[in-house]
């Protein structure tokens, strides 16, 4: 997929304006600015480069907690059937990020994501069915497995944030189609050139989880993962890389990315 040639779709006001009253209202609240709106509030960029998200102040703000899930309640009803495949990736990306934050809002406290049990053997709220887009229900689990993964671009993984230390930054502002492709180069930047994707020690390199667990989605083995992070890597990082020094091991933090 060239995804620099990704077109986004917009809905016009002109269009807003036609539909009915409720489906108008429905446009409104999918607009990726109410998104916006609600991160610009909520979510910290960190000095150590990390966003956090002051879950504290989100959840005692009635307001925005309503303000989020109504969010989520009309990205449902904003069908992304027919659009083009980077607002595609967009729309699924946002609808994956703000119904992360809505269930660890309505857990919070948690010190992880993966302390939310839905049910006594799960380990984390990913396989509850808590979506219904097309008719069809859905976990947040099958939004990132069955829908998003199977389009073919690794860089989805730099678009979903899982409320962890480790995962690819939460955003500062909704994913859109129009802007995917610059915006993705430049989250796979900032994540790569981290210490939570590489560290390099003299054992080796200690990398993400996420080059493991994923690995296929990168090309299928180590030398295709460290091809993936030279084509990110800063000038440091990609010296080292030259010397194509061994994979020492993994490594993940599940802690919850919450402000202190």
């Amino acid at each position: 997929m060239d995804r620099r040639r990704m077109i986004g779709l917009g809905v016009s006001a002109g269009v807003a304006l036609a539909l009915p009253a409720g489906a108008a209202a429905q446009v409104a609240l999918a607009d990726p600015q109410v998104f916006d709106r609600l991160l610009a509030r909520h979510v910290r960029s960190g000095r150590d480069g990390i966003n956090r998200v002051d879950y504290r102040a989100w959840r005692v703000s009635a307001a925005d907690r309503a303000a989020l899930a109504a969010y989520v309640e009309a990205l449902q009803g904003a069908s992304p059937k027919g659009r083009s495949p980077a607002d595609q990736i967009a729309y699924w990306s946002n609808l994956y990020n703000a119904e992360t934050l809505r269930v660890v809002l309505e857990a919070y406290p948690v010190k992880s994501i993966r302390a939310i049990r839905p049910t006594l053997v799960s380990v984390g709220p990913w396989k509850a069915k808590t979506l219904q887009v097309d008719g069809r229900r859905l976990s947040l689990h099958e939004v990132e497995h069955e829908i998003l993964r199977p389009m073919g671009d690794p860089m989805i993984h730099y678009a979903l944030n899982c409320a962890s230390i480790s995962c690819p930054n939460l955003p500062l502002r909704a994913w859109r189609g129009a802007t995917l492709a610059a915006d993705l180069d430049q989250a796979a930047r900032a994540y790569v050139n981290h210490p939570r994707a590489v560290q390099v020690t003299a054992k080796g390199l200690i990398l993400s989880s996420i080059y493991k667990w994923y690995a296929e989605d990168f090309g299928a083995d180590e030398a295709a993962v460290l091809n993936h992070l030279r084509r990110y890597a800063a000038p440091p990082l990609r010296a080292v890389l030259a010397r194509r020094p061994a994979i020492a091991g993994y490594a993940y933090d599940w802690d919850l990315n919450a402000a202190a």
